[in-house]
This record gives C-alpha cells, sequence and structure tokens, in this order.
C-alpha cells in the first residue's frame, strides 16, 4: 500500500461531539428563553474564535450572563451527554484495519488539548492512535493547514502519502492546503456546508476502506 498515514478531524469524525456541543448550549439558551439557530453556530464549526456563545446569549437574550455560572451549568449538562457518546460509525474499523495494515494513526484537531485527550479517553480511543495535534499557540485553528502539516511531520510522512477525513468547510480547507487528499463525510451538523472542496464525499466512515483509498492515491499518481 501507499498509503502511508491517515489523519482523522476529531470533533464530528473520531466522536459526535459537535451535535452535543450545540444541543448543549440550546439547553443553556433554552433556560434562558431563546434559542440557539444553527445558522449561527455553523460558523465556528472546524474552527476556533469564529462565535461567542456567551456574546450571543447576552444579545439576543438582551441581559447580561453570568460567565462563570454558565460555565459551570455548561460542564455539568455537556459531561452528561459526552458519556453517551459511541465512535462515529466505522472509526473504529478504520482504526482496526490501519493498524493492521501499519498505516500511522492521527488526530488534527482545532479543539484544545484537555478536550480531545479527555474525550479520547473516556471513550477508550487513545491508544489507537499515534500522534494527536491540537490547536495550540504554535498550531493555529483550521483552515489554516499547520496541525495537518504537523500532523505529517509527526507521523513521517508526505501529504502524497495521507489521507485526511473531514466534516467541515475549515477542516477540508486546511487538509487540502496541506496537500492532502481529504475524505469529507457530513454529520448531522455539518450536512449543510458546502464541502465540495473535498476529493471525496461518504455517507458513513463505513462506506471506506483505507485499503480503498490507497488505491484511489495510486490511481492519481499520489503517494509514490
Amino acid at each position: 500500500m501507499n498509503l502511508k498515514a491517515a489523519i482523522f478531524d476529531f470533533d464530528g469524525i473520531i466522536l459526535d461531539t459537535e451535535r452535543v456541543e450545540f444541543e448543549t448550549w440550546n439547553v443553556l439558551y433554552g433556560e434562558r428563553g431563546v434559542e440557539l439557530k444553527w445558522v449561527d453556530w455553523s460558523v465556528c464549526i472546524g474552527t476556533a474564535g469564529a462565535f461567542d456563545p456567551y456574546a450571543h446569549l447576552e444579545r439576543i437574550s438582551g441581559r447580561p450572563v453570568d460567565r462563570a455560572d454558565l460555565v459551570g451549568r455548561y460542564r455539568a449538562v455537556n459531561r452528561e451527554r459526552l458519556a453517551g457518546l459511541v465512535p462515529m460509525p466505522g472509526v473504529v474499523d478504520l482504526l482496526r484495519e490501519g493498524r493492521s495494515a501499519a498505516i500511522k494513526l492521527a488526530i488534527a484537531s482545532s479543539s484544545q488539548t484537555e478536550w480531545v485527550r479527555d474525550n479520547l479517553a473516556l471513550h477508550g480511543l487513545t491508544e489507537w492512535f499515534d500522534a494527536v495535534l491540537v490547536r495550540n499557540e504554535r498550531l493555529p485553528a483550521k483552515p489554516k493547514p499547520d496541525l495537518y502539516l504537523a500532523a505529517l511531520e509527526a507521523v513521517g510522512a508526505t501529504a502524497g502519502e495521507a489521507v485526511a477525513f473531514e466534516d467541515s468547510m475549515n477542516g477540508i480547507a486546511a487538509a487540502k492546503a496541506a496537500g492532502i487528499f481529504c475524505v469529507a463525510v457530513p454529520n448531522a451538523m455539518t450536512r449543510g456546508l458546502d464541502l465540495s472542496r473535498a476529493d471525496l464525499i461518504v455517507g458513513s466512515l463505513r462506506d471506506v476502506t483505507l485499503a480503498g483509498l490507497a488505491h484511489k492515491l495510486a490511481g492519481n499518481g499520489r503517494g509514490r
């Protein structure tokens, strides 16, 4: 196989955390008599800093928010919902295939270290990955390509030897800017987004195999 690395986005690809985040905020908004609309939330999917739910809540509710109190309430609601998640369909099968074929497995996420590592640990997924790259002072969020470039370096692969799995416009833009073949897997939170820049769009990770993607790379003259 010419494929040496499979790099996964985290939120919405490994676990359905994007939906949980949106639903959690809607619980908090609802407690204050307002609604968080998907069209407002969608700008922050796959990136960071594009939407401030506290400021938005203050604006549409017309009253100030006690952020410290809201953070505590958010954590309580979110923790309960996250605990009930299972890996997205097809994820574990791809991880098993990658491990069996000695393909390096990595995560490139615009979320922060604590969020990604805690959720991987909570769901018993940590040991699958050879590298976990997250947003920090050195690695800016997607759509910049830095996270993907760092992931390639961490696993010792070139862009032509890797495939990326994404669910958002920002993530696809980052993968493509890094020169990586990108598979888009829309979910309940991202089906309304324009994912057409991806090289391949599938309904679920169950619809692909790493072996099949390796053949696509080889057919495109990549991964050599």
